[in-house]
């Protein structure tokens, strides 16, 4: 998920998607809606260097910026009481057009680097509250002698961690990567819950390998859940979401959140309002076409971290910049204590509760423009 330090995301397809992309032309057609959800997840697009007076390259602060033990903590994030982030890797298998990391600088962590994060885990501080990590990147899976250490690290220095989720993209781009020498790390540790937490964005990522892989993981008990982006051109219709998600829940994969497209440089185009959003989650909810357990929550990934919308949480709206003025429960006195090297953002507001409010910019639905797909078809079968 990691960009570069110039800035420059470049376009990175790895060659099993290349071949699945060759495959949905064949199969549906060039100018088909298969071809282009996958496109337009992959291939980059040139409205991606129109940079917009209110982009930005990051979607929150939330480095734990603090010297432990004598010298300074390195790739750790945290936002919430129970869980904190560790990034080893920025490298992923592919560059998703609409990563949330892509404006990062690349790094990996040293072993030391990451020793000292899991002793900072399960220091007195921090044991009381976290019990779980998630382990990103990049994609974490891209490395297994580096997550093995990861995982190694955190069970020996951070007993109070029980849960271990990662987030990796590898069972859809590229899976011959879920193989044993992966599922022997998994079943080392038995008393740790681990959980893989995926990103499948239409129903034709349902490829035979990726579900293979998917099944292998489940079959050694680690739980697989999904989180996604809404995206326009898509994912952002009725039925497309209806058979996503139905197709989660047919593959035993847990549907969690449906992301609100985050407003970064390069994103626009990606962004719907947040008012089709609630819309369509409004109708997956209400459909009575599958499981109630098969249906996410409709999600904000703001300033302040994740808000959850409900009635209400929309509280006022600002024409000016298209911005939305946003209700969470985050308490300013609870981040500050669990991280801090937190400082408010200025979009972030106090109500006299403690609890934060948050602007955050809005998107449109004006159509995507016709890109020339046979163009971009044949540049990814060229090897581009």
């Amino acid at each position: 998920m990691a960009g570069t330090r110039t800035g420059e995301f470049k376009e990175l397809i790895s060659p099993f998607l290349k071949s699945k992309i060759a495959s949905a032309a064949q199969q549906f057609g060039l100018h088909s809606q298969e071809v282009r959800a996958l496109t337009r997840q992959y291939v980059k697009d040139p409205v991606e260097d129109v940079v917009q007076a209110n982009s930005r390259r990051r979607h929150y602060e939330s480095e734990v910026t603090l010297s432990f033990e004598g010298r300074p903590l390195m790739g750790i994030e945290r936002m919430y009481r129970r869980t904190a982030l560790i990034e080893p890797t920025t490298v992923c298998a592919a560059h998703c057009r609409w990563c949330t990391r892509a404006q990062y600088p690349i790094q990996t962590m040293q072993k030391d680097d990451i020793v000292h994060a899991a002793r900072y885990f399960g220091s007195p501080g921090q044991c009381d509250d976290l019990d779980e990590i998630l382990i990103t990147g990049g994609d974490p899976l891209m490395s297994l002698p580096l997550l093995g250490h990861t995982v190694h690290s955190i069970r020996e220095h951070a007993p109070n961690i029980q849960t271990i989720r990662i987030g990796s993209r590898v069972p859809f781009q590229d899976p011959r990567r879920i193989n044993v020498d992966l599922l022997a790390l998994f079943t080392a540790y038995p008393d740790v819950r681990f959980e893989i937490g995926c990103n499948v964005n239409h129903p034709v990522e349902f490829w035979p390998e990726s579900v293979e892989a998917i099944r292998k993981l489940q079959d050694i008990g680690v739980r697989v859940y999904n989180q996604n982006p809404l995206l326009k051109g898509v994912n952002d219709d009725l039925q497309t979401l209806m058979d996503l998600y139905g197709l989660l829940r047919q593959n035993r994969i847990e549907a969690h959140y449906l992301f609100h497209a985050i407003p970064l440089r390069g994103m626009s185009h990606h962004r719907t309002s947040i008012a089709k959003g609630l819309d369509l989650a409004n109708k997956i909810s209400s459909c009575g076409e599958f499981s109630g357990r098969a249906k996410p929550r409709y999600t904000v990934l703001s300033d302040i971290g994740k808000v959850v919308l409900y009635e209400g949480s929309i509280i006022d709206r600002r024409e000016s910049d298209n911005a939305v003025l946003l209700k969470s429960g985050y308490q300013l006195q609870d981040r500050m204590r669990w991280n801090p090297a937190w400082e408010k953002p200025d979009s972030a507001i106090v109500e006299n509760d403690g609890t934060m409010m948050v602007w955050y910019l809005d998107g449109t639905d004006e159509p995507v423009a016709e890109e020339a797909v046979d163009s971009l078809y044949h540049a990814v079968s060229a090897g581009r």
